[in-house]
């Protein structure tokens, strides 16, 4: 890799380097990325060098009150490697993206509407954890509790790399805190991701295929929200796909994140369009109930996460809910990377 980043330095060197400003600006982000993992990497040989130094301390002088401190160092360098592992695991075109996701309720109601509320927080603390930002773009409150659906951006490197895992339906099984019997209910909640494109990437859209309606805004605040009608909800008549922004502060700002929302989900259909006809990827997410789910959050009569793509169990199911999501993210990229090669 350091090879590769004095080359590309050397390119960045030229005289006429600046003279293309867009690949430009490829080639600078290019090396600051791969001189972050390299920095990355290096700060984790350092730490394994001071662990191995510190054991070796141990034994010499026999000292049993290092074990403690070398238990603490080994967990700092344990998640270091994790999430280095991770990214040594996105080897796609638009891992690197920012991600745009959307949560729908399925079975259950309020139940169900309450889920997606918790689903949310879960992704809104791992992206805290990672340095990433969230911003909603667009917002559908419960009937009484809740949220029927949300469109948010998860903004930093790799985002979309991490996230593609998480794509599918998620089951959830608890006492229910609206039922005044406490009796146990199951919920469903379906998260659909795409990455988030750049300007550079050219996406043909026919005008004339569009269909474009605005709204009063009605999400959870914003100075626009019920005064004036700059929400923007777009169908691409064509394949049926509607997107919709309410949060930006004009009725353009709105329109513009739409269509950019729009042409990455164009862009998924394209790619898979070899595969598929237009009409099944329209129908590609699976019902929001039993049998279709990809991961199931237990909280009674025992407490447990599991993928069922993988069969990874977590049992501390609140860490996970507090966004601890690295080790399931994990072990689904491994397993993808096991099965294509």
């Amino acid at each position: 890799m350091g090879n590769q980043i004095e080359e590309l330095e050397q390119k960045a060197s030229e005289p006429d380097f600046w003279n293309d400003v867009e690949n430009s600006q490829k080639i600078l982000q290019k090396i600051k990325s791969m001189k972050d993992k390299m920095d990355k990497y290096n700060r984790l040989l350092s730490q394994w060098e001071d662990l191995k130094t510190l054991c070796e301390l141990g034994l010499e002088e026999e000292d049993e009150s290092l074990i403690s401190e070398v238990e603490e160092d080994f967990k700092v360098f344990k998640k270091g490697y994790e999430e280095l592992k991770l990214e040594t695991l996105l080897t796609e075109p638009y891992d690197k993206n920012n991600a745009i996701l959307t949560l729908h309720a399925g079975a259950g109601g309020t139940e169900a509407q309450d889920w997606v509320q918790m689903l949310l927080r879960m992704y809104t603390r791992w992206a805290e954890k990672k340095g990433f930002t969230i911003k909603i773009l667009d917002y559908l409150d419960g009937d009484e509790a809740g949220i029927k659906s949300v469109t948010f951006n998860v903004i930093g490197e790799n985002a979309y790399g991490f996230l593609k895992s998480e794509k599918g339906v998620h089951r959830l099984v608890r006492i229910s805190p609206f039922d005044a019997s406490g009796r146990r209910h199951t919920s469903f909640a379906s998260l659909d991701i795409v990455p988030e494109l750049s300007d550079d990437i050219e996406i043909n859209i026919n005008p004339d295929d569009l269909r474009v309606d605005t709204y009063r805004s009605s999400g959870a605040g914003g100075q626009h929200v019920n005064k004036t009608e700059s929400a923007v909800r777009i169908t691409h008549i064509p394949t049926g796909i509607v997107v919709a922004c309410q949060n930006e502060r004009s009725q353009f700002q709105n329109r513009e994140t739409a269509m950019k929302m729009l042409k990455s989900k164009l862009l998924e259909l394209k790619e898979r369009e070899q595969k598929e006809k237009i009409e099944d990827l329209k129908g590609i997410q699976m019902e929001i109930a039993w049998g279709s789910q990809i991961r199931s959050y237990v909280f009674c009569p025992y407490t447990l996460v599991k993928d069922h793509r993988t069969n990874f169990e977590e049992i501390n199911v609140d860490s996970v809910m507090d966004g601890e999501l690295d080790r399931l993210i994990n072990a689904y990229l491994s397993s993808s990377s096991n099965t294509k090669n």
